[in-house]
């Protein structure tokens, strides 16, 4: 019996050790993260703001937003040629700002763009402030769709990705509330639709049953595996073919 007993303390102290640990490496990065983004706000020197020759006859297609964006591979289709400019942790606003340094001068024909989760997931802390970040998200969206009109390029904008379930360490900031302003937003998105704004849809392409990301999607609780994202290319490839025959 005394045995049983130092064998399930000593297991509960590793799990409460390994907890403490993912926590404050996640309060680390955090920090860490915080502190580089005072030197460089927008994260303006992740990318290189000269124009990148284009190849000839081929269609430019610039993939736009947060992480999400980041690590999305390039769709292959003939005559599409993609530039990728998302940068991880920025929010919609951020992404927004950069739009003349990071887009403009590749002059693209399409961009793609995929933002707001980082904005959302602060809702849990802050959730006095759930419309006014929904309202925020939406509208440096229209800033971005107004900013790609003022260079003559069509905007494919994507849904929201769904959220997964979320690990023990990070339940203390998160609540059902993230899941459905991800909804709210998408629901607005909609309206955006237009000859020159092509909405797609990635949210009911990758979203269980649940509204969470279907397991054999997920990375984590926030970001796509190649499975994910395969996914999201074979629904794509019809419409940059359909393009691309129309240019």
């Amino acid at each position: 019996m005394k045995a049983r007993i130092i064998l399930f303390i000593i297991a509960n102290g590793a799990i409460l050790i390994a907890i403490t640990v993912a926590g404050f490496n996640l309060l680390r990065a955090s920090y860490v993260q915080s502190n580089l983004q005072r030197l460089d706000p927008l994260n303006l020197s992740h990318y290189s703001t000269d124009v990148l020759p284009s190849t000839s006859g081929a269609i430019r297609l610039v993939m736009f937003g947060d992480s999400r964006a980041a690590s999305w591979p390039d769709p292959i289709v003939d005559r599409i040629e993609v530039v990728n400019r998302g940068i991880g942790a920025q929010s919609a606003a951020w992404v927004a700002l950069r739009f003349p340094y990071h887009v403009t001068p590749l002059q693209p024909d399409l961009i793609l763009v995929q933002v707001c989760i980082n904005d959302l997931k602060v809702i849990p802390l802050v959730p006095e402030q759930y419309q006014s970040i929904v309202e925020g998200c939406i509208g440096n969206i229209r800033q971005m769709i107004d900013a790609a009109r003022s260079i003559q390029a069509r905007v494919i904008l994507t849904t929201v990705f769904p959220v997964g379930n979320v690990p023990i360490e990070r339940q203390l900031f998160w609540s059902d509330a993230v899941a459905q302003a991800v909804r709210d937003v998408n629901t607005q998105l909609i309206t955006f639709a237009a000859d020159d704004v092509i909405l797609f849809d990635a949210y009911t392409l990758l979203a269980g049953d649940d509204g969470l990301i279907q397991s054999e999607y997920a990375e984590d609780e926030l970001h796509l595996n190649a499975t994910g994202y395969a996914v999201l290319n074979d629904a794509l490839v019809p419409l940059f073919n359909d393009i691309a025959n129309a240019a």
